[in-house]
């Protein structure tokens, strides 16, 4: 193995919230969000952070369950996912259909 290589973002898709969002999309929307999926999968830290695809940014207003910070990102067509980095875990805490509601 390549000692400079970079580690995969590991993924926690186990909050209930989170879950609840996902099983109440359209299959396609569920497409586009397990495509997202597949993606980060393949991807370490840094190409996360730089993807212009995604539009990862912090949010400001709000911190997580453990005052951890969290981030919004485009997951699929017209909504954004929440989440919070925990070491090589990107922990995906819920989806949101507005951007919006993503920071409230």
């Amino acid at each position: 193995m390549n000692p400079t290589a970079k580690k995969a973002v590991l993924l926690d898709l186990n909050n209930p919230v989170f879950q609840k969002n996902l099983f109440s999309l359209s299959k396609q929307e569920q497409r586009e969000v397990l495509g997202t999926l597949k993606k980060l999968s393949k991807m370490d830290w840094d190409q996360v952070y730089n993807d212009r695809g995604l539009k990862w940014e912090v949010i400001l207003s709000r911190s997580g369950p453990h005052g951890e910070k969290l981030y919004s990102f485009r997951i699929g067509k017209g909504f954004r996912g929440l989440a919070c980095r925990e070491g090589d875990w990107m922990r995906i805490l819920s989806l949101h259909p507005d951007h919006d509601s993503t920071y409230q």
